[in-house]
């Protein structure tokens, strides 16, 4: 009787599990045949998966590295308030001669460029996550920014589909304020489910160029990552990295990625750029072929032929176990040996690009 319970017990819980992936808005879309008919055409596409440009190891870990995540994460995170400033979203209604950037923590960034404000990977929301109750919550800051503190957004950029990249719940506010989203080839699928129109998304595939206007150029590039948001789906939606080249400046946003000889062939093709933003943080021994250790993203920033290097995916979410301010403090010293300037902001404070001196350290406070 007992083993009768516990099986029917099992397949009730395997049931509402598969049951929640199949119908909860915050997983989204589903690739369809149309779209697959598309992918055919991509190299990076072969027996229904993307690939990356080099052999990728995404052997899970073992599952006390997994239990470790969980029970030790948490005690990686600050102990007090993070100190941050209020968002002026002001500085985004000017005209700028320079480009101008604001940092939110993680990799969520404001870019004004050539009169245009572009939001990319915005994540606003309590948590990095598929659920509202559990999952990476954000770090406690004196300021938390919203989408209803954002200026007037001309487009948003999306480097792949990863919760904490792209979120529903920032996504149903910003739908009624964006009339242009870019993202990867397939992404496309989980803005369709939220109520985006299809003719405001623009998918691409590596190497693929659009004119943003007639001052600003966007490249799709590779980064060596993975995708996924539900049971089943991973590899089914591209991921990349962006460029987005304007008039005077040109920038690089390198979403999620292992080190990859694509930095140099990058840095080759369209470098010298006058910004590069890197993720730097949520790295382990365990995936380091699609999580930088931050030795590695000082040399990609080199790879790349970049001026200025900034450290991203850090100082808002334990998605790894290794303390919050270790990849900031691994990537400056780490950085002393190449010739680009560091900069840091303070969060929510925005900054004009070129401008080596800012390199705040909150972090120590």
């Amino acid at each position: 009787m007992i083993i009768i319970v516990s099986v029917v017990l099992s397949v009730i819980v395997l049931t509402s599990i598969y049951a929640f992936f199949r119908i909860a808005p915050q997983v989204g879309g589903k690739v369809d045949n149309e779209r697959v008919a598309l992918f055919q055409k991509s190299p990076q596409y072969k027996n229904g998966k993307f690939f990356n440009l080099q052999v990728t190891d995404m052997t899970m870990p073992p599952m006390h590295v997994m239990f470790d995540i969980m029970t030790q994460g948490a005690k990686k995170d600050p102990k007090a308030t993070i100190l941050s400033k209020s968002f002026n979203r002001s500085d985004y209604t000017t005209s700028n001669q320079k480009a101008k950037i604001a940092w939110f923590g993680h990799s969520s960034i404001l870019l004004n460029i050539d009169k245009k404000n572009i939001l990319i990977d915005p994540v606003f929301s309590e948590r990095a996550s598929m659920f509202s109750f559990m999952g990476p919550k954000r770090y406690a800051y004196t300021h938390h920014v919203t989408v209803n503190d954002m200026p007037p957004i001309d487009a948003v950029l999306i480097s792949h589909d990863h919760y904490d990249h792209l979120d529903y719940e920032t996504f149903m506010k910003l739908k009624f304020r964006v009339n242009r989203f870019f993202v990867p080839l397939g992404v496309g699928v989980h803005l369709e489910e939220w109520g985006i129109p299809k003719e405001q998304i623009i998918e691409l595939d590596w190497w693929e160029e659009i004119d943003f206007d007639d001052q600003i150029k966007l490249v799709f590039t590779p980064s060596r990552h993975f995708s996924g948001r539900g049971l089943g789906d991973r590899f089914t939606t591209l991921w990349g990295s962006w460029i987005i080249d304007g008039s005077r400046q040109k920038l690089y946003f390198g979403g999620d990625s292992g080190y990859s000889k694509s930095f140099k062939e990058i840095g080759e093709k369209y470098g010298p750029f006058d910004l590069a933003l890197l993720e730097c943080g949520q790295y382990s021994k365990y995936w380091t072929d699609i999580h930088m250790l931050p030795e590695q993203t000082a040399q990609a920033g080199t790879d790349l032929n970049a001026k200025n290097v900034m450290p991203i995916h850090w100082g808002k979410f334990t998605l790894s176990i290794h303390h919050w301010r270790e990849p900031v403090q691994r990537f400056v010293k780490a950085s002393s040996s190449h010739q680009y300037h560091v900069l840091i902001p303070e969060l929510n404070t925005s900054f004009d690009v070129p401008d080596s001196t800012i390199i705040s350290p909150w972090w120590k406070e």
